[in-house]
């Protein structure tokens, strides 16, 4: 369980996040949602501590995360940023490969490359597996760097809009396998989503924030609603409940 409290940030002595309580559940998929400048990146950020706590506090299973050591966090929580600066003369294997510094500190053994293969099969990546980042095209390059967050194999999977540059083909594989490593590994996953119908489609619990304020936050079923969400994008957005599950309108 990751709790949240009172938990506010500025950037150059403007608000991003003020007064954020929440708390999010070990297991499942939850999704972070809301319109652009909402602090839903820097809130992922401040869980994975790639910024600095300035007020307020987070806390993993009980643990302040300020008192956790780094190599032991990177045990725990795996992210994905929408900034990820690594050389492009990198090869996509080597970069999954990555995924799984935290536990052999540069020394694999045959149980890692069994998990590196096992995940560029994963992920649809072995035919690029020798490609240089700067080879593939950037929904290939983000489907790697998700690969090396799944092959550090942690409890937690924090994803910053991993969606961005993905066909609808490999888009839905990964919201896919996200849900299946939700249920079937009992891994809890936290993602940016700007396209609601994923959202709602593959999320099981929402978080949605709007001017660094958080608006709501509950269980699919009960928060997405079309009151909700449009107040939450202050938009007209219909909610429908077909025979395949819950979609959103707001197109038209």
């Amino acid at each position: 369980m990751i709790e949240i409290e009172n938990l506010s940030h500025q950037i150059g002595g403007k608000p991003i996040l003020s007064g954020i309580d929440l708390t999010l559940p070990t297991g499942g998929v939850t999704a972070l949602i809301g319109p652009n400048g909402a602090g839903k990146s820097t809130l992922l950020k401040l869980i994975s501590r790639h910024l600095s706590l300035q007020s307020g506090a987070v806390a993993l299973d009980g643990v302040s995360l300020a008192s956790i050591p780094a190599d032991q966090l990177a045990l725990k929580l795996a992210t994905v940023s929408q900034e990820v600066g690594v050389a492009s003369r990198l090869r996509i294997k080597d970069l999954v490969a990555f995924g799984r510094w935290p536990h052999t500190k540069g020394r694999p053994d045959k149980a890692d490359h069994y998990v590196v293969d096992r995940t560029l099969q994963k992920f649809g990546l072995v035919d690029l597996q020798n490609r240089f980042l700067d080879e593939v095209s950037g929904g290939q390059r983000q489907r790697a760097f998700v690969a090396m967050a799944y092959a550090q194999d942690t409890d937690w999977l924090l994803l910053d809009e991993p969606l961005n540059n993905l066909d609808l083909v490999h888009a839905r594989a990964l919201m896919a396998e996200l849900k299946r490593m939700a249920l079937e590994d009992e891994k809890s996953i936290v993602i940016v989503l700007h396209d609601l119908n994923y959202a709602v489609a593959w999320a099981d619990r929402i978080v949605g924030l709007r001017g660094g304020q958080l608006e709501m936050s509950g269980k699919v079923k009960t928060v997405a609603t079309s009151e909700i969400l449009s107040a939450l994008y202050e938009t007209k957005i219909e909610v429908e409940d077909t025979a395949s599950g819950r979609r959103v309108w707001y197109y038209s």
